[in-house]
């Protein structure tokens, strides 16, 4: 029983690899949506509920996991979700019909709550500023396993079909699972804290207009990301007629961008502030998706001005969200799990509405433009949260 309830921190390792697993859930598959979509015999706008359904129920399950990992601890329960993620990806590999997969997927979306206790976890091992700094250190690591996940993925299902990418998932999967058992011990005050004293101080958390600031502009800076996912699979097969391993190739550059954004925050969160890291972010972000736009109006349709506009815009996203989650977290950080969870469930649940519109105005001559269109009008979204925070500080002199 020591060995279950035993202190330590876990390793940087650790952490980035809790939370790479649920990225790769994510995305590994993805260049294998048109094909699945044949095989299973249903449309592109159906199978695409493998991204879009698994991102709304992994919303909903995130705004309680933060609540119960404040109550049970960040072991006990990354324990328990792993165990579930084991039994739902096994599912999905025996699946023989579309329901019976979608079914199967929709389980394996508790694993995406991992990344919500990982952040939780820095929040409780270090204070605000110093936890963005290490929140980026982690996803910089943390973006190595999508960035070579589509690559990985679409080779396998080239080479061996889409069943291929779910068996890889299952065998890291308990490969990580016997890490956390081994490596992570409890993080969170001696016996957590209570539901009722939750109850007490969510009111203050959500009446914090900083909170929502922070939560809005994470909620819009991953949102211009999610519809990305629902909808680049079709532009890369339909509008530049790549084949699978091509777009894993290409997938890999938000990625790469993601990790230098991540280093640059590691580097600089604490000397540059929270609140200007998020906006320089942001800004990159929202200036790339302008040009990507631009060119398309223009007649310059090109994977390669697309995709790479995306890897600057992934670039944005890793400078500006490690700083917009420690900021949501620091308001109240005896509820860095709630209020990890509840930005989480804010940012997946607006994510999965981005992905599935992104799916549903896609089609046979449309280009890439409405794809461009929706992650820019998000990207601009998350300019005007963080100025918002600005403006709040400004106001109360803080």
């Amino acid at each position: 029983m020591a060995f279950l309830d035993r202190r330590t921190h876990p390793s940087i390792v650790t952490l980035v690899l809790v939370s790479g697993l649920g990225a790769l859930s994510l995305n590994i598959f993805l260049p294998s949506l048109p094909g699945m979509a044949r095989f299973f015999g249903v449309p592109y706008g159906q199978m695409q509920l493998a991204v879009s359904g698994y991102l709304a129920v992994s919303a909903g399950l995130q705004l309680v996991i933060g609540p119960i990992s404040d109550r049970y601890g960040r072991r006990r329960v990354l324990l328990t979700v792993f165990s579930i993620f084991l039994l739902a990806t096994v599912a999905t590999l025996l699946a023989t019909s579309f329901e019976t997969f979608i079914a199967a997927r929709m389980v394996q979306a508790v694993v995406a709550t991992a990344f919500v206790l990982s952040r939780a976890t820095v929040r409780d091992m270090v204070p605000g500023p110093e936890a963005a700094s290490v929140i980026g250190y982690v996803t910089m690591g943390m973006s190595l396993v999508p960035m070579i996940g589509p690559v990985i993925g679409g080779f396998l299902d080239e080479a061996f079909g889409w069943r291929a990418n779910f068996a890889l998932l299952l065998a890291f999967g308990v490969a990580i699972t016997a890490l956390v058992w081994a490596d992570m011990g409890e993080t969170t005050a001696k016996g957590g804290v209570p539901f009722k004293d939750q109850l007490r101080a969510y009111p203050i958390l959500l009446r914090s207009q900083r909170f929502w600031g922070y939560c809005l502009a994470t909620a819009f800076a991953s949102g211009l990301f999610f519809a990305y996912l629902g909808g680049a699979p079709f532009v890369g097969d339909q509008v530049f007629h790549l084949t699978s391993a091509q777009v894993g190739y290409f997938f890999a550059l938000p990625a790469v961008g993601y990790a230098i954004g991540n280093y640059l925050s590691g580097r600089f969160a604490m000397r540059t502030g929270m609140d200007h890291m998020v906006l320089y972010g942001t800004l990159l972000a929202t200036a790339a998706l302008i040009v990507a736009l631009g060119a398309e109006m223009m007649g310059f349709s090109s994977p390669f001005i697309f995709f790479s506009m995306v890897g600057v815009t992934g670039m944005g996203n890793g400078i500006a969200l490690p700083s917009s989650n420690a900021g949501m977290m620091s308001v109240r950080p005896e509820l860095a799990g709630t209020a990890s969870g509840l930005g989480a469930t804010l940012s997946i649940g607006g994510g999965a509405a981005l992905a599935a519109l992104s799916g549903a105005m896609l089609g046979p001559g449309s280009g890439a433009i409405p794809l461009v269109l929706i992650m820019l009008a998000s990207s601009a979204a998350s300019v005007g949260a963080i100025l918002w925070v600005f403006h709040r500080r400004k106001r109360l002199g803080i």
